[in-house]
């Protein structure tokens, strides 16, 4: 970084996180920062107050449910254009110089600032940015997932969208944080009824979701270098059996409690469903991203709002991720 960067980067920092000291030290200084941001800065003052706003119904699927939250503040995010051109074309929203002159964050690491994010989805809603401008991609950053979980815990979940999976950044690496348990697939990832075991090796246990409609891969462990290993050798096994050599399609959630950390890996197929490239009153207006599959589905219309039903969540669903096969495939791969 230049010397004028690094002058940008210390008027943007409202406080300093290297090492825990202490369990809940990251996470008291998230509580700070937002306090003094809805105090300093009126877009976020009116993004919490909309939220207040929001209405959310409940819908039961085939063996889970969901929740829809009518939240006009998302429209940016969801109908965000994100080919190629418009990409490079466009200021990046997380680019230090280009973040709004009131907003401050936490340098974490000196490599990350972790800054509120304006149109909030929860009552908490934080995003964790790279301080510069690389492409959004988990794979080599896997290390500092997991330490951003165990410093947020038990607090926070941490998730990843990837460039073509929800990410409204996929120029910018960054992480998203929420309260933990807000998805309804964190409580259901706990349930020893809906999980069919398919991998425990070196303190790695690897199991998915029966019958829910969408793949969800559960990785626990209590071992951060297995976990990491196992980690980096099932994300380049499943580019081999996708014939790529680009980071999968994927969603990703991960916390950190009592000591065992665990992963939520969500394989996509597509980004968008194809609903929402219809014309006129026959499009939906859903751009599912991992808030969305995790159960969260986000309408910044209200006729979406008011016209979701079951049918709907699980032909998109079934449309946008990977069928279940694909983790088999990957895990006998790896053997």
């Amino acid at each position: 970084m230049n010397s004028l960067n690094h002058s940008l980067l210390a008027q943007k920092t409202f406080a300093v996180f290297e090492l825990a000291s202490t369990r809940g030290t990251l996470v008291q200084l998230c509580h700070n920062l937002i306090e003094q941001q809805k105090f300093h800065w009126p877009e976020l003052t009116e993004g919490y107050a909309a939220l207040e706003w929001v209405r959310i119904r409940n819908i039961e699927c085939s063996n889970y449910s969901v929740s829809v939250q009518f939240n006009p503040k998302r429209i940016r995010s969801t109908g965000a254009d994100l080919d190629a051109k418009t990409i490079q074309e466009r200021k990046c929203f997380l680019c230090l110089e280009n973040l709004p002159e009131p907003q401050r964050g936490i340098l974490y690491q000196s490599e990350f600032l972790l800054l509120c994010n304006p149109a909030p989805i929860f009552a908490r809603h934080f995003t964790f940015s790279s301080i510069h401008h690389i492409p959004q991609e988990v794979v080599s950053s896997m290390n500092v997932l997991l330490n951003l979980a165990r410093d947020l815990s038990p607090d926070f979940t941490i998730f990843y969208n990837g460039p073509k999976s929800g990410a409204s950044a996929p120029d910018h690496f960054h992480f998203q944080m929420s309260p933990r348990l807000a998805l309804p697939i964190e409580c259901d990832a706990v349930d020893m009824r809906r999980r069919k075991r398919l991998y425990y090796k070196n303190h790695v246990a690897g199991c998915v979701l029966m019958n829910y409609g969408r793949t969800a891969f559960i990785v626990e462990s209590t071992d951060r270098l297995q976990l990491l290993e196992f980690l980096e050798k099932i994300f380049e096994t499943w580019k081999i059996v996708l014939g790529s050599t680009e980071e999968p399609k994927m969603n990703i959630l991960c916390s950190y409690q009592e000591e065992l950390w665990r992963l939520i890996i969500l394989p996509r197929h597509k980004h968008r469903p194809d609903v929402y490239f219809l014309k006129g009153d026959d499009r939906v207006l859903i751009s599912p991203a991992t808030v969305d599959i995790g159960g969260f589905v986000v309408t910044p219309l209200e006729k979406d709002f008011l016209r979701v039903d079951a049918k709907l969540i699980e032909n998109m669903f079934a449309e946008v991720t990977e069928p279940p096969e694909i983790v088999e495939k990957i895990l006998e791969k790896m053997q």
